[in-house]
């Protein structure tokens, strides 16, 4: 990431996805002010119109992008890492992400020079840093009619990034009475040991002050995890198993929820015994955002937060899955622990392996033979998720069950055997999709 590739990439997006204006938002990154203005920079060369609205959760920029009429949005972050990376993502007017032959259109042009218009052709940029309301107001009008948050005393960790503002004066306007931590950026210190990622802040937080929940967002405010009145992590799956419950018990749900290969199988299986149907996809909220488009749903996500109310929001929102979280709270006076307290998670192991290059673990007959000796040790009781990483070189060996001792030997069994044919160099084909049963499963990186 540098300045001539943002105005690069600026330039390049505007002939394929303008003419017209852009709103340009960012997280709270110290590097987010250079690529502000290089983006800016290179839209208004092209001719396009930019509106600036500084400081604002990904989601919210979707929600502002339609709001705003703009014929695209941009958002500079790099979502859960820290302040030292950052990146550059796309919006199209209704507030989705790309399609794969835009993103191809972009990337064709990236290497011509950057496009400078005649001056009277030239675009116009503005701040419009105060429409933000507008988003608070929306996340504040998903709330029930007549219900508010009267009554919750509420940790919200912002992790010093995008949502700093916004997420506290909702929950605060909602009448909540708020302790916010990690609402403090100073450009260095986004999701530094706070945030979703690092929630050990929030479960310290929450019963030191005695409140009855806690709201961990991550750098650009997509992901959730929160917190019970004990001081216990409540993940990405088993928020989605509260929502799919509250839904499914109002008569309001509808089509499948969708998760991905490494969703806990206790949510699978709580899932099931309300006869509600789980489809399973490839790592990547893209994935779970095109399965619940083809299949009409409306609920879905990941474990590590990341989760899709369609029916709400165009990509995962942190702030307001947590007010609909708030809200089963509020309707049922039940707490967190005691809404979460249906689902039982499995206990899950993961192993990384590193390897030179990607290989189908399936054609080695070693791991293959010790893939088949797990599943049928586990039997319908548990699963294996064996698949390479998109964005490192290792290879991911997950074992689930009900015994952490036992499936940990598991995967180390299968590991073993991975790690042995990656010295020996396995073949480099990309492994298959396979989403069947409850035995091995082989995602595509």
């Amino acid at each position: 990431m540098t300045v001539d590739f943002a105005l690069r990439l600026a330039s390049a997006a505007a002939q394929v996805l303008g003419p017209g204006t852009v709103l340009i938002g960012k997280d709270t990154r110290l590097s987010g002010y250079m690529f502000e203005a290089a983006l800016e920079a290179g839209f208004v060369a092209a001719g396009v119109n930019v509106l600036l609205i500084g400081p604002l959760p990904t989601p919210a920029v979707a929600y502002m992008t339609r709001r705003l009429d703009c014929s695209f949005g941009v958002v500079i972050s790099a979502s859960h890492n820290g302040y030292e990376d950052n990146g550059i993502k796309f919006f199209d007017r209704e507030g989705g992400k790309l399609s794969d032959e835009l993103e191809q259109q972009i990337e064709a042009r990236l290497e011509g020079m950057p496009l400078t218009r005649h001056s009277r052709e030239l675009g116009r940029a503005r701040r419009v840093d105060a429409s933000r309301v507008r988003y608070q107001e929306y996340c504040m009008s998903l709330m029930p009619a007549g219900m508010d948050l009267s009554g919750l005393k509420l940790v919200i960790d912002c992790a010093n990034g995008a949502a700093y503002k916004v997420a506290p004066r909702v929950l605060a306007d909602l009448g909540a009475d708020i302790v916010p931590v990690g609402a403090s950026p100073n450009g260095r210190n986004i999701n530094d040991g706070c945030g979703s990622t690092c929630p050990e802040l929030l479960q310290l937080t929450v019963p030191g002050v005695r409140a009855h929940a806690g709201i961990a967002l991550d750098g650009d405010g997509d992901r959730l995890v929160m917190v019970d009145h004990l001081g216990r992590v409540l993940d990405g799956d088993q928020l989605l198993y509260i929502l799919t419950a509250a839904r499914h018990a109002e008569g309001s749900l509808h089509g499948p929820v969708v998760g991905t290969v490494m969703s806990n199988f206790g949510l699978e299986r709580a899932l099931r015994r309300m006869g509600v149907e789980f489809v399973r996809v490839a790592v990547g909220d893209r994935y779970v955002l095109a399965k619940l488009k083809e299949r009409s749903g409306q609920l879905g996500g990941e474990t590590s937060g990341h989760i899709i109310s369609l029916d709400r929001a165009t990509t995962g929102d942190g702030l307001i899955n947590a007010l609909q979280v708030l809200s089963v709270m509020k309707r049922t006076g039940r707490s967190l622990a005691e809404l979460a307290a249906s689902m039982q998670k499995l206990p899950q192991v993961l192993l990384n392996v590193t390897v030179e290059r990607r290989f189908d673990p399936l054609s080695v007959p070693a791991i293959a033979g010790a893939l088949r000796k797990v599943e049928q040790h586990l039997g319908e009781e548990g699963r294996v998720v064996l698949r390479a990483s998109g964005t490192e070189p290792v290879i991911r060996v997950m074992v689930e069950g009900h015994d952490e001792g036992d499936i940990r030997g598991c995967a180390e069994d299968i590991a073993a055997a991975v790690r042995a044919a990656a010295a020996a160099g396995g073949p480099e084909v990309a492994p298959p999709l396979h989403l069947g049963g409850a035995g091995p499963i082989i995602a595509r990186p």
